[in-house]
């Protein structure tokens, strides 16, 4: 087998394009090249010798003015929550009525991070939709291979935020009573960056209002552009006093380090929430936030802004690359420099990729082992949320016993009564987080709810 170069010794390789061939860096070079993972992208570094940037929502009002577009609105019903952004922007954060767009890699590999969440909010009374009308962001191909285009994200986009502001019309209540919820970072930045691009581009939104126009995904003929993307760790974040009122373990004890994600506060930055009662308003303010908030110990570290390595070409064809860094610039520092308890994410492919690398890190005689989980993870658990039921930690290859052990949790006593409430299952006995009529708003399969909108089922514990 010849490679490009015509040789047949060469060694071939499976990655960015049908083959490549090692650059032959020198360890300068190296160097240079891999800068960015560790670039700190805090408040003081963006902030000095940069021009401001825009503001993407005072080109959006202009729109709305001149009819080109419907915004829709986080509104007073929504009961929003004012942060501060990297420039002192306000942004709003609606806490209620809220609209789940989950995560594909979420759902499917850590399930107890949305359960986690949905719970909290049961415990909260917050009334939410959590329908099945709601497909992939689709950046994963879009990262992961380079096929995709502009036109079909963005299409995407508009057309999974159109369904939350008619979803609540199969309830007979009016449009826009939700506002979405996105829980993964990368559908999280990948929505920020398309919605400026649409914003600034009269080409785009013709193309992509066209094709919406034969989905039916228009209102009033024009497109629906959100007031604010908004993440579930903002959620959170605004929602964090009330959380740590429904404490119910000390976890006082637990020694925390944060994982920040890059598509969260590195992709449009000046979305990210920066407060300065948190690590001096320097750093990235979510799951920092709630973890203060309930009392844990959040233990600074070398690494705090590299990236996890997942960078999703690197977890399909560069695998030792994603590796080494989820091992040894994440997990391995953590471990030794910051004696951590627990590392806490927000973002589906990070925690996913740290959790999930430690068992490969073994076999290169790397046993560093570190609970991951979310920051919605965790705080359920302070608040008493079953470890197994809710938090579904079997589903981690990293040992959260050790975490539970140290926050004085039986994990044993509740391992047996998860292995029972699954003989339960398999009998017939369902439980359920809330109606799972209200899972289907339209279609094949949808129950009318006949009477007002129910609010949220109490949770199990």
């Amino acid at each position: 087998m010849t490679d490009r170069t015509g040789s047949t010794n060469a060694e071939r390789f499976t990655g960015h394009g049908a083959e490549w061939r090692d650059s032959n860096l020198n360890p300068a070079e190296a160097r240079i090249a891999t800068a960015w993972v560790e670039l700190k992208v805090d408040k003081r570094s963006m902030l000095t010798q940069k021009d401001r940037v825009e503001d993407v929502r005072d080109a959006m009002w202009q729109l709305e003015k001149e009819g080109e577009i419907v915004v829709h609105r986080v509104s007073d019903e929504h009961r929003p929550a004012m942060v501060k952004t990297l420039y002192g922007w306000d942004k709003k954060i609606p806490t209620t009525r809220l609209w789940h767009h989950k995560s594909c890699g979420q759902c499917g590999n850590i399930p107890g991070y949305p359960a986690s969440l949905l719970w909290l909010m049961n415990r909260m009374d917050i009334e939410y939709l959590d329908e099945t009308d709601q497909t992939s962001c689709t950046a994963w191909n879009y990262h992961g291979s380079g096929i995709g285009n502009l036109e079909s994200l963005a299409a995407v986009f508009l057309r999974n935020f159109h369904q939350a502001y008619v979803a609540a019309k199969a309830q007979g209540l009016p449009e826009g009573y939700y506002y979405p919820l996105v829980h993964c970072g990368t559908s999280f930045g990948n929505y920020k960056e398309v919605r400026s691009y649409l914003i600034n581009s009269a080409k785009l939104r013709e193309n992509v209002k066209r094709i919406l126009a034969k989905l039916g995904r228009l209102v009033d003929g024009k497109l629906l552009i959100p007031e604010e993307v908004v993440h579930y760790s903002e959620w959170l974040h605004v929602m964090r006093e009330r959380i740590a009122g429904m404490r119910e373990i000390d976890v006082s004890g637990i020694r925390a380090t944060i994982h920040p994600a890059c598509h969260v506060y590195k992709m449009v930055p000046q979305d990210a929430i920066y407060d300065d009662s948190i690590l001096g308003g320097n750093r990235l303010a979510v799951s920092t936030g709630i973890m203060q908030a309930l009392g844990a110990q959040v233990i600074d570290y070398q690494t705090w802004y590299d990236c996890c390595g997942f960078g999703f070409r690197h977890i399909i064809s560069e695998r030792e690359f994603t590796r080494s860094f989820a091992i040894d610039r994440k997990i391995k520092v953590a471990v030794e420099e910051a004696k951590a308890d627990v590392m806490i994410g927000h973002d589906t492919g990070c925690i996913t990729t740290l959790d999930k690398n430690q068992w490969i890190g073994k076999a290169a005689g790397k046993g560093y082992e570190l609970p991951v989980l979310a920051d919605c993870q965790f705080a359920a658990l302070a608040c008493g949320a079953h470890p197994y039921k809710i938090v579904q930690s079997h589903w981690h290859a990293s040992p959260t016993e050790t975490l539970m052990e140290k926050m004085g949790i039986d994990w044993q006593a509740k391992k047996a009564e998860f292995v029972a409430y699954l003989e339960e299952i398999k009998a017939g006995k369902q439980e359920n987080l809330y109606d799972p009529r209200r899972m289907i708003t339209s279609g094949p399969g949808y129950i009318p709810i006949k009477n007002a909108l129910q609010g949220p089922a109490k949770a199990a514990p």
